[in-house]
């Protein structure tokens, strides 16, 4: 699988070119403590290592093309404190990933040079572009692994042609495998246990926070972490999008926002649905809630490949429109806006909010969320339905059909 991958990237890079990915390195957060280590994607969907300071060199010659792994050493002191990292024999005898070529990562700057230096010509050829992750998320964000090497690159080697390799992963990651569809479904199916426990516990009284804690018991039990910050929203809060404080106490007779998620094997599930406090929706919550999970439903059925993201938001749209008409939130389609502010879906994968193309069409293979909402705060009514959602030629399979969202079932489990 991961011999597939490389070999479909290198079908889109130039001939006489590095390709270089860093699987990164946790950045500290105070004193002695550092952040969480999480595995650079890339990184991860081209090796299936998950470890600190390791380097993959992909190298597309004249007539061949030959992939590297740069690792450290164990220092026996280091694993006596943090255990030990894969060692050189280990990565070789990985049958997946077949990397032959193992060396220690102290030696990665002095390989390159030598690739880049004109006695290794014959081997590759005149390597002339070399290919970094060069994301960068704002203005204001630091620099990546990927953007400090490029800059060391650049001061010295000035005429190399220094490419993002992003859209290029980005536009091969839009389609799952197998592989990815079988990861994401332990991600939900762990999903559904853990709101499932919400329900059988959820009541007036509580606090946010306090159903938040029942959902993470199970996930503990399954020794898995969130995807992403949980969203546990009672009344006007659930109107905020991302609220994440799960601080204030759940009243009776409000309904209930979670959006949340699994990451299983790095791969993800982001799932919301909404319970009424008490077990049982009023009248007015009931109409919101089904215009809500009528446009779910529906834009569930529509997908297909060869449709692109804008006119999949745009179905959704339109049928958010008609339904805030029928319950006498709006009058003018523009008015739409104020109770609907946020786009229809988005890929899923080894992100939550996954990579992609987002200008192109969506491709057979895409695993894209349905999410649609509306958000009344005067009424202190926020109602989110997001379902993930397997895109094929055969139509669209519900990867989280088996999560209940009838208003008679949310009703059924949580009086029994």
């Amino acid at each position: 699988m991961y011999i597939q991958r490389r070999n479909e990237y290198l079908k889109h890079v130039k001939t006489n070119s590095l390709s270089v990915f860093f699987s990164g390195h946790a950045p500290q957060k105070s004193n002695d403590q550092n952040y969480p280590f999480s595995v650079n994607r890339n990184f991860f969907y081209l090796t299936g290592i998950e470890q600190q300071d390791v380097c993959l060199l992909l190298i597309k010659g004249n007539k061949d093309a030959v992939s590297y792994l740069f690792i450290a050493e164990n220092d026996p002191v280091k694993v006596l404190w943090d255990g030990a990292g894969l060692t050189f024999d280990e990565a070789s005898e990985k049958a997946e990933l077949e990397l032959k070529h193992i060396i220690n990562i102290k030696d990665l700057d002095h390989y390159i040079h030598n690739l880049l230096s004109t006695t290794r010509s014959a081997i590759f050829g005149h390597i002339d572009t070399f290919y970094l992750d060069l994301e960068r998320q704002s203005e204001i964000a630091l620099d990546t692994v990927g953007i400090t090497y490029a800059h060391q690159l650049k001061a010295l080697y000035p005429f190399l042609n220094i490419i993002s390799n992003q859209m290029i992963l980005a536009e091969q990651r839009m389609a799952k495998d197998a592989f990815e569809i079988s990861e994401t479904k332990k991600a939900i199916n762990i999903t559904e246990k853990g709101l499932n426990r919400i329900m059988k516990t959820l009541k007036p009284g509580l606090y946010e926070y306090q159903a938040e804690a029942e959902y993470n018991f199970v996930l503990n039990q399954h020794r898995v972490t969130t995807s992403f910050d949980t969203i546990a929203a009672s009344g006007k809060n659930a109107t905020v999008l991302h609220y994440v404080d799960n601080k204030d106490e759940i009243k009776d007779g409000t309904l209930v926002l979670f959006d949340l998620g699994v990451k299983y094997g790095n791969y993800c599930s982001d799932i919301t649905r909404v319970f009424p406090a008490n077990g049982k929706f009023s009248d007015r919550q009931k109409a919101v809630y089904e215009v809500v999970l009528n446009v779910n439903k529906k834009s569930i059925e529509w997908l297909k490949p060869g449709v692109t993201v804008d006119e999949f938001k745009e179905y959704g749209r339109q049928l958010l429109i008609e339904g805030a008409k029928k319950l006498g939130l709006i009058k003018e389609d523009s008015e739409i806006i104020k109770y609907y502010y946020h786009g229809l879906g988005h890929y899923l994968g080894l992100d939550v909010h996954d990579v992609g193309n987002y200008s192109a069409v969506i491709p057979e293979g895409a695993l894209i969320t349905v999410e649609p909402g509306l958000y009344i705060a005067e009424e202190g009514i926020g109602i989110r339905i997001e379902d993930d959602v397997y895109v094929t030629k055969e139509g669209p399979i519900n990867l989280s059909a088996d999560l209940i969202k009838e208003i008679a079932d949310i009703e059924d489990f949580m009086k029994k």
